[in-house]
């Protein structure tokens, strides 16, 4: 039973969500999408987003290899839009697994904001805080406030990150330093995937050597 599980999920595409898409938001995607020897779907940018999530599954699932990237936007928009509509289609869709979400802060108001695992703030630090648009620690409970994070708290993700606005952060996400501060969200949740990987493999281990120890006890001895 946990074979087949652990192998539908590796037969399904791997993404990730990301709630920015802006052109800044598209240029560091990209690159961060190759230092991770992934793929970026550069299709998904723009504000707001111009894809349905129906669309997008049809790009994934042509997307040679994984993990695929993809980027969401409202343009601002306090109530649900279409980047949050097509996260919903998507983390739903039987074909693909989502291995979590970076939550992106802005400004936008009355919004509820989602829950978050961790913040990596713009100095780099992994932190157990709510964050801003410019990546800077606001205290308080796990939260991220953006025009694009609501929906992450109806869906159910592995993991999810808040970190502040890519690419920018006082320049500290800059493109021309590699986008630590996106390039780290994004190797938090391959590395926070991994580690489940890895213990659905001790579990397969230790369920082997059981059986093993169970059918010799069982074995008949001969006469």
């Amino acid at each position: 039973m946990m074979e087949e599980l652990m192998q539908n999920v590796m037969d399904k595409k791997r993404v990730i969500f990301i709630t920015d898409g802006d052109d800044v938001a598209r240029q560091v995607i990209e690159e961060v999408a190759k230092q991770i020897h992934g793929r970026c779907i550069s299709r998904s940018a723009g504000n707001p987003s111009p894809y349905s999530g129906y669309d997008l599954v049809q790009m994934i699932k042509a997307t040679p290899y994984d993990p695929i990237l993809i980027m969401f936007d409202d343009n601002g928009k306090g109530a649900k839009g279409d980047g949050e509509r097509a996260m919903e289609f998507i983390a739903k869709h039987p074909d693909i697994v989502v291995l979590g979400a970076v939550a992106v802060a802005s400004n936008t108001k009355f919004v509820d904001g989602t829950t978050i695992d961790i913040s990596i703030d713009r100095n780099g630090r992994v932190i157990e805080s709510g964050i801003n648009k410019d990546g800077e620690t606001v205290g308080g409970p796990l939260r991220v406030y953006g025009d694009t994070v609501d929906i992450l708290d109806k869906i159910d993700l592995p993991i999810i990150v808040g970190i502040g606005d890519i690419g920018k952060m006082g320049g500290r996400d800059h493109l021309k330093h590699g986008s630590p501060i996106t390039l780290k969200a994004i190797q938090t949740i391959l590395e926070w995937s991994e580690q489940d990987e890895k213990g659905f493999e001790k579990a397969k281990k230790a369920k082997t050597r059981s059986e093993s120890i169970s059918s010799r006890k069982n074995k008949p001895t001969s006469e």
